[in-house]
């Protein structure tokens, strides 16, 4: 289940909630009672790294390393 960020409209509280993607938005703050939520655009929690995991991960054989194999010997 994602997070998702709110901000209260009226009194500026913000807040994470974990939710479905299929749930309905919230719309009661939870601080002043007020129908004043706004669901707020965020940035993704997670990150990629490391070095090759997608030329090695689902790959058999001769496939597994795509980068090298166009590189002259």
């Amino acid at each position: 289940m994602p997070l998702y960020d709110y901000q209260c409209a009226s009194c500026e509280h913000r807040m994470e909630v974990l939710q479905k993607i299929s749930a309905a938005p919230l719309t009661d703050c939870p601080a002043c009672q007020a129908p004043a939520l706004k669901k707020l655009l965020s940035v993704p929690g997670f990150r990629l790294s490391g070095n090759g995991w997608y030329e090695t991960d689902f790959k058999t054989g001769a496939k597994k390393n795509l980068a090298g194999a166009d590189k002259a010997d």
